[in-house]
């Protein structure tokens, strides 16, 4: 059963992004509460694979449909649609990054950002 999302708060927009990410089979979501360092550039990361340029673009689809379904909201900005290897949404508040599982090891954000809060979600089967 899915969460029922109302308020627009940035952990709320999170959960709307990761609800999204599930929707198209993401896998290794993680979820980065950078509120408490300094200088951080949002309250949250919340990143994710995928296996193929068309999940990827799948994936970031799904964020957008959910996170304007249940929070009114669209990205402010969004880089890397062309080649489906890195996409990155920009809610301000919140950062979702879309990665092809081999980009997401070269960039490394978790370990980069290892001073956040992490929170590892499940995949969905």
């Amino acid at each position: 059963m899915q969460k029922e999302i109302t308020k627009s708060t940035s952990l709320n927009l999170s959960e709307a992004i990761v609800l999204g990410m599930q929707e198209n089979k993401a896998k290794d979501i993680v979820l980065l509460d950078l509120r408490n360092i300094n200088n951080a550039v949002c309250d949250y990361f919340v990143i994710c694979s995928g296996d193929s340029s068309t999940q990827i673009s799948g994936i970031c689809d799904a964020i957008t449909k959910f996170t304007s379904k249940k929070l009114s909201e669209k990205p402010w900005h969004v880089e890397g649609k062309q080649n489906s290897e890195w996409i990155l949404l920009d809610y301000i508040s919140v950062v979702a990054h879309v990665f092809y599982k081999e980009n997401r090891e070269s960039y490394d954000l978790e370990d980069l950002w290892a001073d956040a809060i992490r929170t590892d979600i499940p995949n969905l089967n």
